[in-house]
């Protein structure tokens, strides 16, 4: 009898799956029906050129700019918890469309400050696979699972027509993940104890302005160096329609992340030592900005700007927990494991862009087994 009455309260769906994960499923049902109904566009679509263009363009859209939010406008989200989300969609949205505007005149239609013109990207795709097509649903769910992946890599490999054109790009961004990681320590053992420990009460009025501008000028950078993640889908060169389809949907996209406030990736900065004061989140954003315009400025081949913020986060947690980690930061077996975990979910990232890229193309898959010894 007790076992009867036991069983009524549940379905049989509880009764075969565990309970922590039938509640995840139960929370997230609305999410999971909708990678089902994107998996299902994408599928109708990939046969028909013109329109896989655009559906591809609209899941990367979003999904890049998503998982990306936490290293580009995460600490000004983080710093400005009390302004209103259109007021701060407006600022950087109007960044956004100014920056790829004077990309697009300047260099013929090419809204990517030529990223896409090194070896391995520089011809827009004529026909679609699936894969291709679906690559951005893959890092929608990465985003949900709060994972720090690189978007230069899981999009732009679907389309490497050379294992060069991936190699190059892993290159670049492991040498932009030490330097980060190095630049990070430094700084922070220099203004640990010199300037952010001074940081106490409200700061001053200029620290806003200070903050807005340095973040914009980040973003407006980071724009630079990511654009080609989304641009991917199209046409090299954009026509007026093209542009606006673009740059317009990207423009509300990004309201819409401002009106869930980052979403849930937002904890990867949100858990870091006082990312939420605006004098931190301002130092953390010049530094990387420098970091980024270095790296934009030495080559035109792609980077993974995600890793670049992992080693600099990093590197920032282990020099404050060097120097102040009784009041500032965190013991040292704690940093390590912190910085561990993001960057386990980056090689996470890459292992499923890998996996994309030799499912979907022949060549970059001899390529690449090739290049490993095989």
């Amino acid at each position: 009898m007790s076992d009867s009455s036991e069983n009524n309260g549940s379905s049989p769906i509880e009764r075969f799956i565990p309970t922590g994960f039938y509640d995840v499923i139960r929370q997230e049902r609305v999410f999971i029906g909708l990678i089902g109904v994107f998996f299902f566009i994408a599928g109708v679509a990939f046969p028909y050129a013109e329109l896989a263009m655009w559906v591809g363009f609209f899941f990367a859209g979003y999904s890049a700019i998503a998982n990306d939010s936490i290293q580009t406008i995460g600490t000004f989200l983080a710093s400005n918890m009390d302004k209103k989300w259109w007021v701060l969609w407006l600022w950087i949205g109007g960044i956004f469309l100014v920056t790829v505007t004077v990309s697009w005149y300047i260099y013929d239609g090419d809204v990517t400050y030529q990223r896409l013109t090194s070896k391995g990207f520089s011809e827009a795709p004529t026909n679609f696979t699936f894969l291709q097509v679906a690559a951005p649903i893959f890092l929608l769910i990465l985003t949900r699972m709060r994972m720090p992946v690189s978007t230069t890599f899981l999009l732009l490999s679907a389309f490497a027509s050379s294992a060069e054109g991936i190699t190059s790009v892993l290159g670049k961004s492991l040498s932009g993940y030490g330097l980060a990681l190095i630049t990070g320590l430094v700084v922070w053992l220099i203004v640990t104890k010199t300037v952010e420990k001074k940081f106490n009460g409200e700061p001053k009025k200029f620290w806003l302005p200070l903050q807005w501008i340095i973040s914009g000028t980040l973003w407006a950078v980071w724009v630079m160096q990511d654009a080609a993640n989304i641009a991917v889908y199209l046409p090299r060169s954009l026509d007026i329609s093209q542009f606006l389809g673009f740059s317009l949907f990207i423009f509300f996209g990004l309201g819409l992340l401002f009106y869930l406030r980052g979403d849930k990736i937002q904890e990867i900065v949100t858990e870091k030592s006082r990312v939420t004061d605006i004098r931190s989140a301002t130092i953390i954003d010049f530094v990387y900005a420098i970091l980024l315009v270095y790296k934009l400025s030495i080559s035109t081949v792609p980077m993974s700007t995600t890793w670049v913020f992992l080693g600099l986060l990093a590197g920032r947690e282990l020099g404050i927990s060097i120097m102040d980690n009784k009041e500032m930061g965190r013991p040292l077996s704690k940093v390590f494991i912190m910085a561990f975990k993001d960057l386990s979910y980056a090689l996470i990232g890459l292992a499923v862009s890998i996996i994309l890229a030799i499912s979907i193309n022949d060549e970059v898959r001899r390529e690449l087994l090739q290049f490993i010894g095989y």
